[in-house]
């Protein structure tokens, strides 16, 4: 029985994207849904308040208030506390499932998403709400029947013998209807495995079992299969489900009847591990796995080998609640993935504590950007040929109140991660410019040969934004500096990875006269097949390939290559993290025309720039390394 079908449900969407509203609506609209869109989390409470839908698709990174606050506020109003919400969102970290969970949501879906997903999960639940109110429908119309029928044995006892056995037969009709229904609302629809309703179930008594007996003893296996995502987009769906189906079998193999293996969604799984005797046989489980999962699967035609990640938790007495070790689980499969996938890892306190870090340093990184605790730093650029300076690289640097200097190493990863670096990105971006053109009208290096030049990093996010080009454009006008003086640095993985036209995106930017250049280029992309049709005019030769330049004859070989290439294509070569006479006077033998690093400033503040600029008419550098 399709519940969901049986009337026509009403699902509150709410995205700040407009491209992500149409896609959703149209898609749900084509399923017989009645659609309201909200852009906003305050728009969205407002719609709730008037008309409670019975599902909300709420994104999380939106302006003004993020689809966290928007779901701790529906929970916190008797009239929409019960109302169903997945989360659709870009943040695919550990730390963003966990919240998300943690304000109330019953589901997670991560962007770019299928289409096909987003529909089962939306089905899904619904199912379930329709499956409950149903069960209490049952119950009253029972209820009152047995009360037609007590009233009806007052009247005659043959007319009570006959409406008893016609309840009766009513009874066992419908106790069949509630135990589909109930079946449905626990078992996943694709794998026909329990899914995470019956899991939550099954853990939550196991933990009960310990509470009771503390020598009881449990596992999780928190199971991701690696390289899912790739399979299905290329091979499609019919085969993605089939290998979900066939992995559902092989996670089933060889379990006890005490045991559960569950499917959570997407590619996760879980495996219960009921009543063992110690960790050892929980990582016996999870040897076996990767045996069997690294056997090629044939599927519609094609052989298939996968592997799995997988993070393994013991129960303790201190779990209060399923969603505790179920988190702990999910942590302990990411640290495997980030150690190389194919792997299990064993969860420790260690690991809860580093999520921890991680989710305080997050905070501090906002708190960062609206108590302005950020500062650019500026590392001179020097030409080769006469020794004379070029311009600055601006370097982002944070100075927290309490904790002291953080290396930018420790945050920008995570900024790029839950899309702060947009934020973090722009406001370096007008910082730089501003402080150049300062420099320029101070010092009188305004044009010419002698315009002293900037280079300014771009993350991948930036870079894919639409506005990106209306920003940079507000920049400079809003600065007042030359855009030849400006050079942008991005990396190969922009080439590689942007989801907009990048030959467009690039020409735009050298039409405004603004120069490009390729950070660390050389360290693991392949964009070769890139640079020649490209708009690009400078490559920045790594500073791994500088330290061994001395040393290490492939590393030579390496940066001659690179700087053979750069000229071969009209190319200016950059070498970074100079530290030596000697590795400046091998990279200047080799034709290189600038460089940067130790061996003439490390990266100064803006004072010790001026102090630098006011005294150096000639803006020649001693090459004299830096202490």
């Amino acid at each position: 029985m399709n519940l969901s079908c049986q009337k026509q449900h009403n699902i509150l969407i709410v995205d700040d994207i407009a491209d992500n509203l149409r896609v959703l609506s149209n898609t749900l609209k084509d399923k017989g849904y009645r659609i309201r869109c909200a852009k906003s989390g305050i728009v969205a409470l407002k719609a709730a308040a008037k008309m409670v839908p019975d599902l909300i698709l709420l994104d999380i990174n939106m302006p003004n208030m993020n689809g966290y606050e928007v779901c701790q506020k529906l929970k916190s109003e008797a009239a929409t506390r019960n109302v169903p919400v997945i989360f659709l969102s870009a943040l695919s970290d550990i730390l963003d499932k966990v919240k998300a969970f943690e304000v109330g949501g019953l589901d997670y879906i991560t962007k770019p998403f299928q289409v096909e997903e987003v529909l089962i999960r939306v089905k899904n639940q619904l199912d379930l709400q329709a499956a409950k109110a149903e069960v209490e429908s049952l119950n009253q119309q029972l209820e009152q029947k047995v009360k037609e029928r007590t009233l009806q044995l007052k009247i005659s006892n043959q007319k009570l013998a006959t409406a008893n056995q016609q309840l009766q037969q009513e009874i066992i009709v419908r106790q069949k209807a509630e135990q589909q229904l109930i079946h449905d609302a626990l078992y996943d629809g694709l794998t026909k495995l329990p899914n995470r309703t019956l899991l939550i179930d099954r853990i939550d008594r196991a933990l009960q079992r310990v509470k009771r007996n503390p020598n009881h003893l449990f596992a999780l296996l928190f199971i991701d299969l690696d390289r899912f995502k790739l399979i299905n987009d290329n091979l499609g769906h019919l085969v993605g489900d089939k290998l979900l189906m066939a992995i559902a079998k092989i996670l089933a193999e060889d379990l006890r009847t005490m045991d559960t293996v569950a499917r959570l969604g997407g590619d996760e799984f879980v495996i219960l591990l009921d009543d063992i005797h110690s960790l050892k046989d929980a990582t016996l489980v999870g040897d076996r796995l990767q045996e069997k999962l690294s056997i090629p699967l044939d599927l519609e035609g094609h052989q298939i080998s996968t592997s799995a990640s997988i993070g393994i938790v013991l129960s303790s007495s201190s779990y209060r609640n399923s969603s505790e070790i179920l988190r702990d689980a999910d942590i302990a499969m990411y640290r495997a993935k980030e150690k190389g996938k194919s792997r299990y890892e064993i969860f420790d306190q260690a690991m809860y504590v580093q999520t921890l870090k991680a989710i305080e340093l997050e905070h501090n990184l906002r708190l960062a950007l609206e108590n302005q605790e950020f500062s650019l730093f500026y590392q001179p650029i020097i030409s080769l040929e006469n020794n004379r300076l070029a311009g600055f690289e601006a370097l982002i640097r944070w100075q927290h109140p309490h904790h002291g200097f953080i290396p930018p190493m420790e945050f920008i990863s995570l900024a790029e991660d839950t899309g702060l670096i947009l934020e973090l990105g722009d406001w370096i971006l007008q910082e730089a410019c501003q402080q150049l053109a300062a420099w320029q009208k101070r010092y009188n290096y305004i044009s010419g040969i002698d315009a002293l030049k900037v280079n300014v990093n771009i993350a991948c996010q930036q870079f894919q934004k639409s506005d990106f080009i209306d920003k940079l454009d507000q920049i400079i006008v809003e600065t007042n500096l030359n855009p030849a003086c400006l050079r942008l640095e991005i990396t190969e993985r922009v080439l590689l990875d942007s989801e907009i036209n990048t030959q467009e995106t690039l020409s735009e930017i050298r039409k405004r006269q603004i120069k490009l250049s390729i950070d660390d280029f050389g360290t693991g992309y392949s964009s070769l097949s890139y640079l020649s049709r490209l708009p690009i005019d400078n490559l920045k030769i790594d500073r791994s390939f500088i330290t061994n330049i001395n040393s290490d004859l492939e590393s030579w070989e390496i940066i001659n290559t690179i700087i053979t290439l750069a000229h071969n294509l009209g190319m200016d070569a950059i070498a970074e993290g100079v530290e030596t006479m000697e590795q400046a006077q091998k990279l200047q033998s080799l034709g290189c025309e600038y460089a940067q690093g130790y061996l003439f400033a490390k990266p100064l503040p803006v004072k010790a720039i001026e102090l630098m600029l006011a005294s150096n008419s000639s803006r020649e550098l001693s090459c004299v390394p830096v202490q």
